[in-house]
């Protein structure tokens, strides 16, 4: 009976899209979307092999978030090959059927050398809100993956200094463990 039960709950969770929040040491759920570039791109697998920061936004208005964040990111560990990081545009509503003229603005305004940096998710985004506890439609949402793809890190808001160190400290701690 219980297995049923179980198996009930499960079943109407796949099928509200109902998603569990994500946490530390968990692998990241699969999250599909697409480069700039035009070419499909799946995560954590985009990131294989290295620490990776993903910073997703909701809205228009959370670009300044994730902007300020992948700015100071990139100044920080942009020499080294073992680290990368991937600003991710999460749109959903609406807004989908306005996806060319979407990622032609993104086109637009990002270098050519960050294309394969940006990945655009158009679908799951509300499964994705409740991942990652989404509260402020202004903040961006950061996730730090270690090598293998784990979650090694989190963090919602505006940019911050101190916990900017906090994720500078752990980008480090885990480029140096192996």
């Amino acid at each position: 009976m219980t297995y049923i039960f179980l198996s009930l709950l499960v079943a109407i969770a796949v099928r509200t899209g109902l998603a569990s929040e994500i946490q530390i040491n968990e692998r990241l759920p699969e999250l599909r979307g697409e480069f700039l570039t035009g070419r499909p791109a799946v995560l954590p697998q985009a990131a294989a092999g290295r620490v990776a920061l993903l910073l997703l936004g909701f809205t228009y208005q959370s670009r300044f978030a994730v902007e300020a964040w992948a700015g100071r990111f990139r100044a920080e560990f942009h020499t080294d090959p073992r680290v990368t990081f991937f600003e991710v545009p999460m749109i959903g509503g609406l807004a989908r059927l306005g996806k060319w003229f979407i990622d032609d603005g993104m086109r637009r305004g990002t270098p050519k050398d960050d294309y394969e940096h940006v990945v655009t998710v158009y679908r799951d985004t509300n499964s994705w809100k409740q991942r990652v506890r989404f509260g402020d439609p202004n903040a961006a949402y950061l996730i730090l993956l270690d090598r293998g793809g784990k979650v090694a890190w989190r963090y919602q808001g505006a940019f911050d200094e101190s916990a900017f160190r906090a994720l500078s400290s752990k980008v480090s701690e885990l480029v140096n463990a192996g």
